[in-house]
């Protein structure tokens, strides 16, 4: 009788759609499928919403086209998701309203205020400034709730019917009751777990939907972000990653806790070593933009990237400000506008696919540039997601940066990091450095072409100003805009 592979099914629930990946307990990625969903602004200024049973029907989709029973025998069930978002969902499970994304704007005051209260700020308060949010505005959604949760919590909690908080503010500000003071029911919170035990199992009714056995553990997962530095590889000081995901974002290990104005600053998933993190807000999905919106699905993108490979570093003199959803990190104005500078006529749609490859790497350096300031030391950046497929996207990556590029053999590191967690909730590793080292590894690197380094230090600084000189011209241009 042959003995089936085991595998970690890894589920990487994202902004646009959810990855599902069975992953060998050596970090190879045996299958990987994927199912989108939609975001919904339609609510109000500054909201964008998702529906959880869209999410669920994704899950089941992607799931069910990996046909894990032809391949080998699903052992733990990982799981991760985008955030910070809100789900509040009933005692059985249903969502009480949509989801409230992280591209949501709207509790900007809740989270001034939980801030305040805490003495957590940013992403780190995760859900709760939109808890709070509706806990004011829908007294009937509110009282309907059993449990704030966030999309990792809520996935495990459709996978195992147990919730449970993987990764809260407690964790960082152990008084729960400062939160309930602020306003938010601390019964609604759910207890708290560490990220990487065993949570539950799978039920019956989860399994059925799947097309996977029953009884599966269930491992408690992490933030999208935090699984992608698993996943990458990620393990010293100095390491860092580019997620590549729809948002876009940049990340670092420390050896210590400091200040960065615009990055998150927190524990990393790793003990003794330190998060400096920062996320954009559309930088992933510009050039999927550009095709679909602008040039209406009639190039590919290959063929897009093939073509801005094609035109000089620079595109002729053409800026792009990736600034299509607002921006987060790091100047944080959700009213932010997209820019596109120096256009002639002398320029085509390939120097403005350059212009938006090069807007990606621009904004990294952008983040990153207060990290180096304040101490922090990149000794290599690893690239994940989509975009890591195109060696020219990661040479202008690493030519833009000047950080060492570094491509992992598995460039779905959500989904490899969220295997990762379950392998070592089932015990087949003794802790994540162990399974990090295991698990992972780097197919190819490249270096800077340092010859670019000036022609990149002017676009630099002509991306660099100019949020600050078309804001204000911008700003009365939008109101009743969409």
């Amino acid at each position: 009788m042959t003995t089936r592979e085991p595998l970690i099914l890894g589920l990487d629930l994202g902004t646009a759609e959810v990855k599902a990946g069975l992953v060998a307990l050596d970090g190879r990625l045996i299958a990987l499928a994927r199912s989108g969903y939609d975001l919904d602004r339609r609510g109000g200024h500054g909201w964008a919403e998702q529906d959880p049973g869209a999410w669920w029907s994704a899950v089941v989709s992607a799931v069910r086209a990996l046909r894990a029973s032809e391949v080998g025998e699903i052992v733990a069930i990982g799981v991760d998701g985008h955030g910070p978002t809100l789900v509040a969902v009933d005692r059985r499970g249903e969502a009480t309203r949509p989801a409230i994304t992280f591209l949501d704007s709207r509790a900007s005051a809740e989270a001034d205020e939980l801030a305040a209260a805490t003495g957590v700020r940013g992403w780190v308060l995760g859900g709760l400034p939109a808890a709070l949010w509706v806990e004011r505005h829908e007294p009937v959604v509110a009282a309907a709730t059993r449990w704030y949760l966030t999309t990792w919590e809520w996935l495990a909690y459709r996978l195992s019917g147990v919730a449970a908080g993987s990764m809260v503010p407690d964790q960082l500000v152990p008084d729960r009751g400062r939160v309930t003071e602020a306003g938010i029911p601390g019964d609604r919170l759910p207890p708290i777990a560490r990220t990487g035990d065993v949570v539950g199992s799978l039920t019956e009714t989860a399994a059925a939907a799947l097309g996977v056995r029953a009884g599966r553990p269930v491992i408690g997962g992490t933030v999208d972000a935090f699984s992608s530095y698993l996943g990458a590889g990620l393990l010293e000081p100095g390491d860092a990653y580019d997620p590549g995901g729809s948002a876009g974002g940049f990340g670092v290990y420390w050896d210590r806790e400091l200040e960065v104005p615009g990055a998150f600053v927190t524990p990393a998933p790793l003990a003794g070593r330190f998060s400096v993190g920062a996320a954009m807000a559309a930088t992933g999905r510009a050039l999927d933009w550009y095709r679909d919106q602008v040039l209406v699905g009639t190039i590919a993108v290959d063929v897009m990237l093939a073509e801005a490979a094609a035109t000089p570093p620079g595109a002729d003199g053409l800026v792009f400000l990736p600034y299509l959803a607002g921006e987060r990190s790091p100047i944080w104005d959700p009213e932010a506008r997209a820019v596109l500078a120096g256009l002639t006529l002398g320029h085509g749609r390939a120097h403005i696919s350059r212009a938006i490859v090069e807007a990606s790497a621009l904004a990294i350096r952008h983040v990153a540039q207060p990290m180096l300031a304040a101490g922090v030391r990149v000794t290599e950046m690893r690239v994940c997601g989509g975009p890591a497929r195109s060696r020219f996207w990661n040479g202008v990556k690493a030519d833009v940066t000047g950080f060492p590029v570094a491509v992992p053999a598995v460039l779905e590191t959500a989904v490899l990091g969220a295997a990762i967690l379950g392998a070592v909730g089932i015990g087949e590793y003794p802790d994540v450095p162990a399974a990090i080292g295991a698990m992972t590894r780097i197919e190819s690197r490249i270096e800077p072409r340092l010859e670019l380094a000036p022609l990149y230090e002017r676009l630099f600084e002509a991306y660099r100003g100019l949020y600050p000189a078309t804001a204000s011209l911008l700003r009365p241009l939008q109101e009743g805009a969409a």
